[in-house]
């Protein structure tokens, strides 16, 4: 992706002071899908770093990563899996704990959703800490797939996710980063 597009999605990125709490910038991509323009140069961006991997799925966590998972799973011709929260999945599911700043969580994927072997695309919309993001390849793992490759719109570098995610030998693409939390 060249400089320009890459700043074109960064200045689309709305950041709101202090929400959910004191002290956080949240980086809010709703003005970035919101403009056609932004939204396309942000899958491009996708679809231009998945066309150089081998996989055979792509994975989106819920809720943001919804937005552009299915829509690199179509571009890439490839099946989409959700990983969602817990208790939104019918059917038997795997789950996966993990830890949040302010508690616990748990997320769900459809057993046989994945099979042994199969490579795994993992995508959301940010990168913080890496915690959910490591919760969900452990999911895919626990189905027997592989996790070696995930993308994410922005990188919050500060809070060191992707040093997370490299140390579990899953490899981070960002589209754009912002200092700080």
């Amino acid at each position: 992706m060249n400089k320009d597009n890459s700043s074109k999605i960064k200045d689309l990125i709305r950041t709101i002071p202090n929400y959910p709490k004191n002290g956080i910038m949240f980086r809010d991509i709703t003005t970035l899908i919101g403009d056609a323009e932004g939204l396309k140069l942000t899958l491009d961006a996708f679809c231009e770093f998945a066309s150089n991997l081998e996989f055979d799925i792509v994975a989106g966590i819920e809720a943001r990563g919804f937005i552009f998972a299915p829509m690199v799973a179509y571009k890439m011709n490839k099946p989409f899996v959700p990983i969602r929260k817990k208790g939104k999945l019918p059917g038997k599911t795997l789950s996966q704990n993990y830890k949040l700043e302010y508690g616990e969580d748990t997320i769900e994927m459809h057993e046989g959703a994945v099979t042994k072997g199969q490579k795994v695309l993992l995508i959301d919309d940010l990168l913080a800490t890496g915690g959910t993001a490591t919760a969900a390849a452990q999911l895919i793992i626990q189905a027997g797939g592989i996790v070696e490759h995930s993308a994410f719109v922005v990188d919050l570098p500060d809070l060191h996710g992707k040093d997370v995610l490299n140390a579990q030998n899953i490899n981070v693409h960002c589209i754009v980063e912002f200092e700080g939390e």
